[in-house]
């Protein structure tokens, strides 16, 4: 299996605020809210940044986990997102759009918090998306918690 691929997209761009972008057997629809002249059909562009981050964070959790041997349980994950409106409001350019995101992924699991907290710091080292959104200077925190 190769360690480097190129991924290749052609999107189609029906309207201003709609793009579709076949993917695998499916198509990805990232579109704007209806008050900010779009079809409402998907998530606009922040909004699927920041779920592609949550859903990153659940697919190379389970994997780490699974290498350690910790069941996760039932997972859900809490996101609180500071994005900077300036820049896609065209008010001025913005440096890190996203200044401050906090995950809680709640674990209800009978495994304890130090091995949380050891899949939170191998899942920091693997999950792509945090890698984009830290490289981007933004301050990510991931907290891995035992729910009750």
């Amino acid at each position: 299996m190769k360690s480097v691929v190129t991924y290749r997209a052609h999107a189609a761009c029906p309207t201003h605020a709609r793009t579709e972008i076949p993917v695998r057997d499916l198509n990805v629809v990232i579109d704007e809210p209806l008050e900010r002249g779009g079809s409402n059909l998907g998530p606009s562009p922040t909004e699927a940044a920041m779920t592609a981050l949550i859903a990153c964070t659940n697919v190379i959790g389970h994997k780490c986990a699974k290498r350690l041997n910790v069941d996760l349980g039932e997972v859900t994950i809490d996101a609180n997102c500071k994005f900077d409106r300036r820049g896609v409001l065209m008010e001025e350019e913005i440096d890190v759009p996203f200044p401050e995101i906090t995950l809680t992924v709640n674990c209800r699991t009978q495994a304890s918090q130090e091995a949380l907290d050891s899949v939170g710091l191998e899942t920091a080292k693997y999950c792509a998306i945090a890698k984009l959104f830290e490289a981007a200077g933004t301050d990510l925190r991931v907290n891995w918690t035992k729910a009750d």
